[in-house]
């Protein structure tokens, strides 16, 4: 791979040689205290995300996104299609987060939080090490002809790559058709499921191809965090970067000779090893200052150190650091801008509370046939075709449900059973009549408030437009 210097890294990315193909990225495997915190941190999210499908909390699964049926669970509070404001606004809410997140800390996210860095570097990353060895081994083998030993670590590598890649699409899949119903597909067999298990495969084929083929270019080409993080950064913003002051100070790098005195030489700390370049899993050069493809995952930070700590010099060449702290000595402040960004957030958050405490499990909806006039019959009743569609939020059954006019005199007539049950879960749908006498109308066009009830118990009150004669007023 050709390394990017101070005077072509801003017209190729890592990943492209100067003929404009690939060049892949061969990392030295990182090490130091940045990439142990990272472990730490990716076991217990990789823990959360196998198990997140098949946690449940009041019988709802913790996390699922069924697209296909518009029923989403967050944190094991169900969404349905008539929820869909607040799923918007969660959503909203998570945008507004990392762009407050990106403002303060840059892309921090990718490094130590984004599932495609976390499968990446602490799963398939680290499954190529264990097959094919470090940096130099892995160089030698991809320049190796295909002799039995090239053949036997490729095929291990890919195998392995490809179970893994389809142990992630059953738990995607279990994320978009809830667990349950997966688990019910993999006890029945695939035979009686072939739809599914093509889905299932056409998902093991993505993560294959991205994991085995694809990999960084995911975060550099494809993801477009990296270049929105352009947009939000500024000088005050915590990145991973490179003390330029120091590394270069007045006679720039130089290699590191024994028992040289760099400051009386004007030297600066950077002894040009390039092990910052050679650890990090995106191909660039750290030095270059703030790149879109750098994911802030540290690792270059752990090699620098190592090498400053092996040649008797400070640590924290490369830091988390703000150019105003590198260039002027500040610490990080919470600007006006973070404020601004702060009270949006904070608004939005009380916004969606606050709806949550309103939500009803049972949603009702009453509406008048469309095409339908009103129908005059004796006693002067005049009388509304109307459907109903109540969805059923809870995991459990609601029995002896029933409809009654609260605002007015009158009577509601289902078109099958006086009562019936909506199981958990689901919905209930159908057709009936509301009769009410002409003389308590006071237009052509009333509101009406119709209870739902469970049994005696009142759980949703609705409201529909009620249609009769233009004379009684």
């Amino acid at each position: 791979m050709a390394e990017q210097g101070q005077d072509n890294f801003r017209d190729t990315i890592g990943t492209l040689n100067e003929e404009g193909k690939r060049a892949w990225v061969f990392p030295k495997k990182p090490n130091g205290k940045w990439y142990e915190y990272r472990k730490y941190v990716s076991y217990v999210l990789l823990a959360f995300l196998f198990s997140a499908p098949f946690i449940k909390i009041g019988g709802n699964q913790f996390l699922m996104f069924n697209v296909l049926e518009r029923r989403f669970n967050i944190f094991g509070f169900p969404f349905w299609p008539q929820d869909f404001h607040l799923f918007v606004i969660m959503m909203i809410i998570g945008v507004v987060f990392i762009i407050l997140f990106t403002v303060a800390f840059g892309r921090l996210f990718c490094g130590w939080i984004c599932p495609q860095t976390i499968f990446m570097e602490m799963v398939f990353r680290r499954i190529e090490y264990w097959i094919d060895g470090d940096r130099g081994k892995q160089i030698r083998l991809s320049k190796m002809p295909w002799n039995k030993e090239k053949i036997r670590k490729r095929v291990l590598k890919w195998t392995v790559f490809f179970i893994i890649s389809f142990l992630i699409a059953n738990v995607f899949l279990a994320y978009l058709i809830g667990s349950d119903q997966l688990i019910r597909y993999i006890t029945d067999g695939p035979a009686k499921h072939l739809s599914t298990l093509i889905s299932l495969l056409i998902f093991t084929g993505v993560f294959y191809f991205v994991f085995a083929w694809f990999r960084e270019q995911v975060c550099i080409i494809a993801c477009p965090y990296g270049r929105l993080q352009g947009v939000l950064l500024d000088n005050k913003s915590i990145v991973v970067a490179y003390d330029h002051k120091r590394g270069e100070k007045e006679a720039g790098r130089a290699k590191f000779r024994k028992n040289e005195e760099r400051t009386a030489t004007g030297k600066g700390d950077c002894i040009d090893c390039f092990q910052c370049v050679n650890v990090c899993p995106t191909g660039i050069d750290i030095r270059n200052g703030t790149q879109l493809e750098c994911v802030n995952c540290t690792a270059c930070i752990d090699a620098c150190d190592h090498i400053m700590e092996s040649v008797n010099l400070p640590k924290g060449l490369i830091r988390y650091a703000s150019e105003d702290n590198i260039e002027k000595k500040e610490k990080f402040k919470f600007t006006p801008r973070l404020k601004g960004y702060s009270a949006v957030l904070g608004i939005l958050i009380a916004v969606l509370v606050g709806m949550l405490f309103l939500r009803n499990d049972i949603e009702a909806r009453i509406l008048r046939l469309p095409g339908q006039l009103y129908e005059r019959k004796a006693d002067n009743i005049i009388s509304n075709v109307y459907t109903y569609k109540l969805v059923n939020k809870t995991v459990d059954n609601i029995s002896d449900v029933s409809f009654k006019l609260l605002s007015h005199k009158g009577t509601v007539k289902l078109v099958s059973l006086d009562h019936f049950n909506i199981e958990g879960q689901s919905l209930a749908e159908g057709t009936l009549f509301i009769e009410l006498n002409a003389s308590a109308l006071k237009g052509d066009k009333d509101r009406l408030e119709i209870g739902i009830y469970s049994g005696d118990n009142l759980i949703e009150t609705t409201t529909t437009a009620f249609l009769g004669p233009r004379s009684y007023k």
